[in-house]
C-alpha cells in the first residue's frame, strides 16, 4: 500500500464541513446503519453521535457548509456537459442554477439576510454578501481545473449511494462523490474537499472516509480500488492512496468494533461527551455535560422507530 502526497499544505482551520447528502425516502436506511460521517462522529464524541443520529437535534448551517454543497453540486453537474464544454467558463456558468436550487432552503436564505460585516472570513456564521460568497465558491471551482482535466474523465458514478450488509448484519452505506472505472476494470474513488489538505499526521483521519468506500466497493464488486483520491480545493492539493485486501479486512474489523461500541451505548443510553478543540464548532454545547448542560432524555421511541432493538429503560416524570 502506498501514500502519495502531491504537494505540501498546512492543516485547514477547523473541521471540513460535512457534505453527506440526505437520503430520499427511497434511499432511507432499512435499519440502523453506519456511514463514514456517523462513524467519525462516534469516534470524535459519542454524545455528538447520539445528538445527530438518534435525537436528530437541529444544527445551524454555516457559510462554509453551504459553499461546500454548492461546489459539490457544480462539479457533479460539470460531468453532464460534453467533454469539450467542461471548461472553467462552462463550470462557472453552472454556479447560478446550482445556487438557485440551494436558495429554496429557508436556512440558506437566512445566512444572507444581512450584509457582510467585519470578520466574515474568520467567523463561519458571520454575514456575507451573496456576491462575495459566490465569488469565493467560484475560486474553488476554478482551482479544480488545476488538479484534474475533466475533458479526459468520464465518471462511472457521481453522488452514488453505495451500501453493503456485512456477514454480522451491519449495514454500511455512504455517498461517493465520483467513481471512475478504467477499461481494465480498475476503480478510482474520488472525493472533493473544499478545505486545505491536512498535515501528514492527520492523513489517516482524512482517509478514513475513503477506506470506508473502498471496503463497501470491495464487498459489493469484488475489486479493491486501485486509487483513493482526495481533492482539496482550498489549496489545490490532492492526496492519493492505494489500499490492499489485508488493510480493508483490518478496516472492516475496526468498523465492527465501532459498531459494537455504538450498540452498547444505545442499549444503555450511555453516550459520553469527549471534550476537544472540535467542540468550538459544535451546536450542542448548551445540552452537553462537558459545558455544564443537561442532555434531553434518551429518545427511546424515536430510536425504536429507527430500528434499534435493544434500548435503555428511561424513567420519565
Amino acid at each position: 500500500m502506498t501514500v502519495t502526497v502531491e504537494t505540501n499544505a498546512m492543516l485547514a482551520q477547523g473541521p471540513e464541513p460535512a457534505a453527506e447528502p440526505v437520503p430520499t425516502p427511497a434511499q432511507a436506511p432499512r435499519r440502523p446503519s453506519l456511514s463514514p460521517s456517523r462513524a467519525a462522529d462516534f469516534k470524535t464524541c459519542p454524545l455528538l453521535y447520539r445528538f445527530r443520529t438518534i435525537d436528530r437535534l437541529p444544527e445551524r448551517k454555516s457559510l462554509a457548509m453551504v459553499r461546500g454543497t454548492l461546489v459539490h453540486s457544480v462539479l457533479e453537474r460539470l460531468y453532464d456537459l460534453p467533454p469539450a464544454q467542461r471548461t472553467v467558463d462552462g463550470a462557472l456558468e453552472l454556479l447560478e442554477p446550482a445556487w438557485a436550487d440551494l436558495q429554496t432552503e429557508p436556512e440558506v436564505a437566512e445566512l444572507f439576510a444581512t450584509a457582510q460585516g467585519e470578520g466574515a472570513e474568520t467567523d463561519v456564521n458571520a454575514p456575507e454578501s451573496v456576491d462575495a460568497w459566490l465569488a469565493s465558491a467560484g475560486k474553488l471551482v476554478e482551482r479544480y481545473f488545476t488538479i484534474e482535466d475533466p475533458t479526459r474523465i468520464q465518471p462511472a458514478g457521481r453522488e452514488e449511494l453505495v451500501e453493503v450488509t456485512l456477514p454480522d448484519g451491519l449495514l454500511l452505506r455512504g455517498f461517493v462523490d465520483r467513481l471512475d472505472v478504467a477499461p481494465s476494470g480498475a476503480l478510482r474513488v474520488v472525493d472533493y474537499k473544499t478545505g486545505s489538505m491536512p498535515r501528514e499526521a492527520f492523513e489517516n483521519k482524512a482517509l478514513f472516509q475513503m477506506k470506508f468506500y473502498a471496503l463497501v466497493l470491495w464487498r459489493t464488486r469484488g475489486v479493491v480500488a486501485a486509487q483513493l483520491k482526495l481533492i482539496y480545493l482550498g489549496d489545490g492539493d490532492a492526496l492519493t492512496y492505494s489500499p490492499d485486501e489485508a488493510e480493508l479486512l483490518r478496516f472492516e474489523r475496526t468498523l465492527l468494533a465501532i459498531w459494537s461500541a455504538i450498540e452498547r451505548a444505545v442499549s444503555t443510553g450511555d453516550f459520553r461527551p469527549n471534550k476537544s478543540r472540535l467542540c468550538g464548532w459544535c451546536d450542542h454545547q448548551a445540552v452537553c455535560p462537558a459545558f455544564g448542560g443537561t442532555p434531553p432524555p434518551f429518545p427511546t421511541e424515536a430510536a425504536a422507530a429507527a430500528g434499534w432493538q435493544t434500548l435503555p429503560i428511561v424513567e420519565r416524570d
